[in-house]
């Protein structure tokens, strides 16, 4: 790929044109505000100058309600030899297209299964997809030379390919994306009015299940109004856990003892479920789950606390599986909680007492 044109310049396009950009492809930048465009090829993105012929591949990121008809626009203009969307769901913009009649042999529909919070260009990263998941939703129709290009701009962007079907794309981003974000929105919800004091005991876990309910609403509608079925189905689901639980958590309050144990029965039936699904997401790298212990540091909220202990550490052998951090309420202080490999915990411990660390037990 030497040539492409990325229309749809907020944080997915931008970042894909930022990937491309560093692996030399020379990409033309468009969108329905030129500001956007121009803002974009200002972040080194590209130029938002039309090509003077067809590119190599077109990417579409528009919205998914707009993705149909800005591909079959520039399917019809002939910008491209191959076409491609990066919508969060499939099944719908294909169906679309069909219905216009247009040969659908230079296009094949793709989802890169990363974000941000935040949205626009000025959020975007050019290693925004390294090692994630790129799904690809090629049909027989789809010509061998735009499955390639396709191949070709994941492999740019460091992503790692997943061949799907649409419509089974669409359920599975139901089930991980769209189903989880209404949830979070609902539990942030209860804390719109919340009191002040009760807001100021918010720790991690709340913070864990909230962080993906600060999107921008209007992208979010846009997505679930092109997916509304499985996630009604899956909040359905839900629904029901939720009053068997209400049910259950009522029956706890009862002076009866048959009916709490009938209440203890249906709580630890749930969280045992959520136990039995949580181990089922996948661990680094996509690779099974593996089990961690913490190490657990007091820290002072101060530059360069991070980077001293992180190199500590490393002088002490001991590669850091992951990292959570919990910020005292009040203080300038916060909790470092390091997730490593249990051999690797009592070595770890003693090196960062020795090097002056408080190790929280």
């Amino acid at each position: 790929m030497r040539t492409a044109l990325v229309i749809g310049t907020g944080l997915i396009g931008t970042s894909a044109a930022l990937a491309l950009v560093g692996r030399g492809v020379t990409v033309h930048l468009a969108d329905h505000d030129p500001e956007q465009a121009r803002t974009a090829a200002a972040l080194g993105a590209g130029t938002d100058e039309e090509p003077r012929g067809p590119v190599d591949l077109a990417i579409i990121a528009a919205p998914p309600a707009h993705v149909a008809a800005a591909l079959a626009d520039a399917m019809r203009r002939g910008v491209a030899r191959g076409y491609l969307d990066v919508a969060s769901v499939k099944g719908g913009p294909r169906r679309e297209l069909e219905s216009l009649g247009l040969d659908l042999s230079a296009y094949i529909g793709s989802h890169p299964m990363s974000g941000r919070e935040k949205s626009g260009p000025l959020a975007a990263t050019g290693d925004l997809f390294e090692g994630r998941p790129w799904v690809l939703t090629p049909t027989r129709d789809t010509d061998t030379e735009v499955l390639n290009l396709a191949l070709e701009l994941v492999s740019h962007c460091r992503a790692v390919p997943v061949v799907m079907d649409a419509d089974a794309h669409d359920r599975a981003v139901a089930l991980v994306s769209h189903m989880p974000h209404l949830v979070s929105s609902m539990v942030a919800a209860r804390l719109e009015n919340a009191e002040e004091t009760a807001v100021r005991l918010c720790g991690q876990g709340i913070r864990d299940v909230t962080r993906i309910a600060a999107s921008d609403p209007r992208m979010w509608i846009d997505i679930l109004s092109a997916n509304p079925g499985p996630v009604a189905d899956l909040l359905a689901d839900v629904s029901a856990d939720l009053d068997e639980t209400v049910q259950a958590l009522r029956a706890l309050q009862s002076s009866d003892e048959a009916k709490r144990r009938e209440g203890t029965t249906g709580i630890e039936d749930v969280l045992r479920r959520g136990n039995a699904g949580q181990v089922r997401v996948p661990g680094k790298h996509g690779a099974a789950p593996t089990t961690y212990e913490s190490v657990v540091v007091l820290i002072d909220d101060q530059p360069g606390q991070l980077a001293r202990i992180f190199a500590d550490a490393g002088r002490a052998g001991v590669n850091i599986e992951d990292v959570r951090i919990e910020h005292a309420t009040g203080q300038q202080a916060g909790l470092v909680e390091l997730m490593v490999k249990p051999s690797a915990v009592p070595v770890l411990t003693a090196s960062l007492r020795e090097r002056g660390w408080a190790i929280r037990q």
